[in-house]
C-alpha cells in the first residue's frame, strides 16, 4: 500500500450537536466552568479544554439531522471525581448511576441538556511503562 495515511497533524475540534446553542453554551461555561475561546463567536461558541475544542453545533443550522452523542463520548478529565460531581449535582446536573471505579479510575456518567454523553474521569493507577498521569 503506497504512501497510506493522510498526514492528519492534530484534532482540531470535536463537534458536540445541540439544539438548542445558547442553553448549551451556558452548560459547557456556565455550569461546567469551561473556558469560551474568544475567538470563536456566537454563531460557532468553542470551548477549550486542556489541548481539545469542544465546538457547539446546531446540525438543523447546516442541513443535517439531530443526533447526540453516546454515554461518556467526552471523557473530561478532573483532579477529584466526588468532588467535581458534588459540585455539578448542587447545580442540578443528574448523573446516570453513581461513580464508577474501574480498577484504573475513577468515572461518574452525565448528559449535557440535549443528552450528549459526558463523563467526569479521573485515572490513579500508574501507565503500564511506571508513570502516573
Amino acid at each position: 500500500m503506497a504512501d497510506a495515511g493522510i498526514d492528519a497533524q492534530r484534532v482540531d475540534f470535536v463537534a458536540i450537536p445541540v439544539r438548542d446553542k445558547e442553553q448549551a453554551a451556558e452548560f459547557y461555561g456556565g455550569t461546567l466552568g469551561l473556558d469560551r475561546d474568544p475567538k470563536s463567536n456566537a454563531n460557532w461558541p468553542e470551548f477549550t479544554v486542556g489541548n481539545v475544542t469542544l465546538s457547539i453545533v446546531v446540525p438543523a443550522e447546516i442541513g443535517w439531522d439531530y443526533v447526540n452523542t453516546p454515554p461518556g463520548q467526552i471523557a473530561l478529565r478532573v483532579a477529584d471525581v466526588a468532588e467535581a460531581r458534588r459540585k455539578l449535582e448542587e447545580g442540578g446536573v443528574e448523573f446516570m448511576g453513581e461513580t464508577f471505579d474501574s480498577g484504573v479510575c475513577h468515572m461518574a456518567f452525565f448528559k449535557d441538556p440535549d443528552g450528549n454523553g459526558l463523563m467526569l474521569h479521573h485515572r490513579y493507577a500508574p501507565y503500564s511503562d511506571g508513570t502516573t498521569p
